[in-house]
């Protein structure tokens, strides 16, 4: 496309303001091109700022600010507008009066309560750091010359970013609304500028109630950049949160399932899939995501993160989030919450060495008070036996039932090899895993023999060899093509 003269549109700011939700919003658009803070290299420069990319930022990008103006802001461009997203304590004195005087303003304004701890993450705040007074200087000095900026306050922003906010802007701007502007794909963009990673990855731990707690190793460093799935986005591991007021947090109300990923396939999707939905309908959810809808946000998550193989899926729906705190779920009327936590995870278990259990004094649930065919997140039972496990440096925890038989580990299924024979207790009060059953079809079709009954825990002391079945480690066999999908 022929370069053409471009209409600008500047977007002033305080820091941690929204203003980059904001640029990625104006990229969205057919006829639109961003720049993220062109006038930060003229300021570092002028200024003497101390920053850690200070130097490779002068040394890679212009930094003479009537050049940034005049050839960089106002040059020729290959689409009809340009968002240029600027700090508003970058506005040195002495850059050229066009800054001003030709283009559209907007002035992006934050409560400063809401600023402050955010920009503490990562710089200690002072009143030239944050601009505020800059920012009341911009607005007058553009009122002084009849150009009256268009005002978007954050709050407005978060609240309804499409109806109080973004057309209200495009009308105000005089530019037609593009849908395209409410989503984006989560993580870096080619449009940030060089200093974005440093302030995505600097964090400062500060907490009213404790000391600061250093930052602890990931076992899998990789899963440090993880992309997960949260309600209807993608977005990244610091970002992947959820409501204070979803039912996960008040009250563990969540049904999940552990997926394996090998050569492309998710291990027993359709199954997983089964059982999700069961329990899901055993606790009366409503407004559940269609099978197709959680699939879908399945394949992206694991394509987005480039998981196609020994990947692990933590797969979460919740009752959703609540109008108010609280244990009715006639309280929930947002619709379920769903999370795809994809992670790089190697196999659990030592398979070379085995391992050694130890049988906790914790005993599984019954049926009689919460049936542990629903796959639900309230897993507290079994945490409690893993306690028991990690207090005896052992890998997990035997649990029996209320009769004093073997029922599984705080974690799979358990197996017993006696004489040829091979036994597994009854699923009355453990998870009839899909693991399981599938080990179970296979004995079956070696022609071993399978006995499904209860045992004692002497039966198991005395065993030729003891067999736990990891759900999360499956067989690597399976269905569903990740890259055959259409539209991922």
């Amino acid at each position: 496309m022929a370069e053409q003269e471009i209409e600008v549109i500047h977007s002033w700011s305080a820091p941690r303001s929204l203003s980059t939700s904001l640029m990625y919003s104006f990229a969205q658009r057919d006829n639109m091109e961003v720049l993220d803070e062109p006038l930060y290299p003229a300021f570092l420069r002028v200024t003497g700022f101390d920053r850690p990319y200070r130097e490779e930022i002068l040394s890679k990008i212009e930094s003479d600010g009537n050049k940034v103006v005049n050839e960089v802001i106002f040059g020729p461009g290959g689409k009809k507008y340009r968002y240029c997203k600027h700090m508003a304590k970058q506005r040195l004195p002495g850059l050229p009066d066009d800054l001003m005087k030709k283009g559209k303003h907007i002035l992006l304004i934050r409560n400063p309560l809401d600023i402050l701890p955010s920009f503490d993450k990562v710089v200690p705040p002072s009143f030239k750091e944050l601009g505020l007074a800059d920012l009341v200087t911009i607005y007058s000095e553009l009122c002084e010359l009849g150009k009256s900026p268009v005002i978007v306050d954050a709050a407005d922003l978060q609240q309804d970013p499409e109806v109080a906010t973004l057309r209200s802007l495009c009308e105000d701007l005089d530019i037609p609304f593009q849908a395209t502007m409410l989503r984006w794909e989560a993580g870096p963009k080619p449009i940030d500028g060089l200093w974005a990673k440093w302030w995505r990855n600097v964090r400062k731990t500060s907490s009213l109630l404790k000391s600061p707690l250093p930052e602890p190793d990931l076992p899998v460093p990789a899963n440090k950049n993880l992309l997960a799935w949260v309600g209807d986005e993608i977005v990244p591991r610091d970002d992947a949160k959820v409501s204070v007021f979803d039912s996960i947090v008040q009250g563990g109300d969540g049904v999940w399932e552990g997926l394996r990923v090998y050569n492309g396939k998710v291990f027993k999707l359709e199954e997983h899939l089964d059982r999700l939905f069961d329990s899901a309908k055993a606790l009366a959810f409503n407004n559940i995501p269609t099978r197709e809808e959680v699939k879908q946000a399945i394949f992206r998550t694991l394509i987005r993160n480039g998981m196609l193989d020994n990947a692990h899926i933590r797969l979460t729906l919740t009752r959703g989030k609540k109008v108010t705190s609280g244990m009715s779920p006639a309280f929930n009327l947002y619709g379920c919450t769903l999370i795809v936590l994809p992670e790089w995870k190697p196999p659990v278990y030592d398979n070379t060495h085995g391992v050694n259990l130890v049988t906790a004094t914790t005993r599984r649930n019954s049926p009689n008070n919460l049936d542990s065919k629903i796959h639900h997140n309230n897993l507290l039972n079994n945490i409690l036996a893993k306690i028991e496990g990690n207090n005896a440096n052992t890998a997990d925890a035997i649990m029996l039932d209320k009769d004093g038989y073997v029922s599984e580990t705080n974690a799979t299924n358990i197996f017993l090899v006696k004489k040829g024979r091979v036994l597994t207790p009854h699923a009355d009060y453990c998870l009839p895993g899909i693991t399981r059953a599938t080990v179970m079809e296979l004995v079956v079709k070696e022609n071993l023999v399978l006995e499904e009954r209860r045992i004692s825990l002497s039966e198991f002391h005395t065993a030729d060899e003891i067999v736990i079945i990891d759900g999360h480690n499956g067989a690597q066999t399976g269905s569903d093509e990740l890259k055959l999908l259409p539209n991922s």
